[in-house]
């Protein structure tokens, strides 16, 4: 079992920044990669960024360049990173977490970027 609770968000002006932090606790040997996910109201939810776990990482092409993904082993927690945010990043973000035989999820948690 893997819990994750995300925290971080808020409200922000558009160019503004925000800090997401996941923070992971449980059978934390069986992660293989860790990710953020979206979900705007009335859209499907959208991978943002993926970490591996040897640290290599991937994003959302409208992400790439703003976002960072990082994750610090010793204290079982993975970032993101929000830099020059647009309102149509305004979602709630969610941590998930794969494992060879299920994915976790955290509750989430809202971003709002007001133009």
């Amino acid at each position: 079992q893997v819990q994750l609770v995300e925290s971080g968000g808020g409200l922000v002006q558009a160019g503004g920044s925000l800090r997401l932090s996941c923070a992971a606790s449980g059978s934390m040997l069986s992660i293989y990669h860790m990710g953020w996910y979206r979900q705007a109201p009335g859209k499907q939810r959208e991978g943002v960024a993926t970490i591996t776990r040897d640290l290599s990482t991937d994003y959302l092409d409208s992400v790439k360049g703003r976002f960072t993904i990082s994750r610090d082993m010793a204290k079982n927690m993975v970032y993101l990173q929000m830099n020059t945010l647009k309102p149509e990043d305004s979602a709630v973000y969610y941590c998930n977490a794969y494992t060879s035989s299920k994915v976790y999820w955290g509750l989430g948690t809202q971003v709002t970027v007001s133009s």
